[in-house]
């Protein structure tokens, strides 16, 4: 996790080969400008920047410059600083930098690898490597980052036959619960911390119309896939809970999700939780009086509580500030994980952004700024790492992937099936509706 800087201020670049600002000494940075906040980041024969400087730096220096820009003047500094385009070179002094510029391209490539996939990116990094007469396995890094799938690794086995509904594959909460959390790590392993800064720079966070760079294509294809699966899991609990024709069905499902969603909760699973949560609480789920009558709700309600939007979330926030702790006091994987409500994760990066101007009145970069955002993105980069301690079963990842969820319509539509519109309103719609299908059919 990103720690504070430790960065001394200055208010201009200076010359000479050394950096301009002792990144170990000095009080915490709060602005710079870019050129100085770029000088600050390229090591020499006596110097290495803070790690928490490196995260934060590249993390949202693609805010002001793009990744293949950044890495050219990186280039041309340790070119010109390390006098690496003369003949003969000083063996003992690129003897000294070689390890440090190698240390900051790994760094780079391992943190921030999508950035790689971009040829310019790769022809920067060959140059420079060639000009160290030194360790090249980093290009093999670069090169193996360039190929990286944007897909969701698929499950290689036989798709088992379909089933009419979840408790048919699955009646133990637990059991399912341990199967959402497979599939929020997966999705999580996938997200690179530079996607929280191309949705940062949007207008709507998960809008994915506008481009960080001219044309260059925004890249939060993870991102957004993650936040498709939220959806699928609202969908498929409010779908799995207004299909059963018999009112006692519908609440022995409606007992199982309550009780799935306490065991997210136990194991810190939070997006899942909400998710379920959510899906209970749609409209076609929530007018179904009769069905919620029959079931045994108190348990739901003392989640809802937890997951109540009141005091921006002050209670969810509590309880994820506890899993965190647990985490970092953990003895084994399972009482690592933590899965933040991913939406609230980035509303609150993108009220940071809106909040906070990326530049100060002097032109500065308003670093402070991004040490925060640092801060959040590098609490999430180490709950993503966590493996997954429970066995898979493909079996219910196949169903939680594949099973037909439906429509908003097609959820109203069976809700009122199940128990008869209220009033006017509900009258008129589902006519509406069942005038829809007949005339598709």
């Amino acid at each position: 996790i990103p720690l504070p800087l430790s960065v001394s201020d200055p208010s201009a670049p200076q010359e000479g080969p050394g950096p301009v600002a002792c990144l170990a000494d000095g009080p915490p940075i709060t602005s710079a400008s870019l050129d100085t906040l770029i000088q600050n980041l390229v090591p020499t024969a006596d110097y290495y920047p803070e790690k928490a400087y490196v995260f934060t730096f590249l993390l949202s220096a693609r805010l002001f410059i793009p990744p293949p820009e950044l890495l050219a003047r990186v280039c041309e500094l340790c070119i010109k600083q390390q006098q690496l385009d003369q003949s003969p070179l000083d063996t003992a002094k690129v003897r000294k930098f070689g390890p440090k510029i190698l240390q900051l391209l790994t760094e780079w490539t391992e943190t921030f690898p999508t950035d790689f996939r971009d040829e310019k990116m790769v022809g920067h990094l060959k140059d420079i490597i060639h000009r160290i007469p030194y360790d090249k396995s980093i290009v093999k890094v670069s090169l193996n980052a360039s190929s990286i799938s944007d897909k969701l690794v698929a499950f290689k086995t036989k798709p088992p036959p379909i089933q009419k509904d979840m408790l048919s594959i699955c009646n133990d909460p637990y059991t399912l619960a341990q199967q959402l959390t497979h599939v929020e790590l997966e999705h999580l392993s996938h997200i690179g911390p530079e996607e929280f800064v191309q949705a940062f720079v949007q207008k709507d966070p998960l809008d994915g119309t506008q481009p960080c760079f001219g044309d260059q294509k925004k890249k939060t294809t993870n991102l957004e896939a993650y936040v498709r699966w939220f959806n699928r899991l609202c969908y498929l609990v409010a779908t799995e809970i207004c299909m059963p024709a018999k009112k006692k069905q519908r609440a022995t499902v409606i007992e199982f999700f309550i009780d799935v969603a306490r065991e997210c909760f136990n194991i810190g699973n939070f997006n899942s939780l909400m998710a379920i949560i959510s899906g209970m609480n749609m409209s076609p789920v929530s007018r179904l009086k009769k069905t919620w009558g029959k079931a045994k709700t108190a348990k739901f309600f003392i989640l809802e509580h937890q997951m109540d939007p009141t005091g921006n979330f002050y209670n969810y926030r509590t309880a994820l500030r506890g899993a965190a702790h647990r985490s970092q006091t953990a003895n084994s994987n399972r009482e690592r994980i933590v899965i933040p409500f991913f939406s609230l994760l980035i509303k609150d990066i993108y009220f940071l952004n809106e909040g906070c101007a990326n530049r100060l009145p002097n032109g500065h970069v308003n670093f402070e700024k991004f040490v925060e955002l640092a801060r959040q993105v590098g609490e999430f980069m180490t709950w993503k790492q966590v493996e997954c301690p429970f066995e898979v079963d493909r079996a219910i990842l196949h169903y939680l992937h594949t099973a037909p969820i439906f429509s908003e319509d097609g959820l109203y539509l069976a809700s009122y099936e199940s128990e008869s519109p209220e009033n006017q309103v509900e009258k008129d719609r589902w006519k509406a509706l069942r005038s829809n299908v007949l005339g598709k059919t």
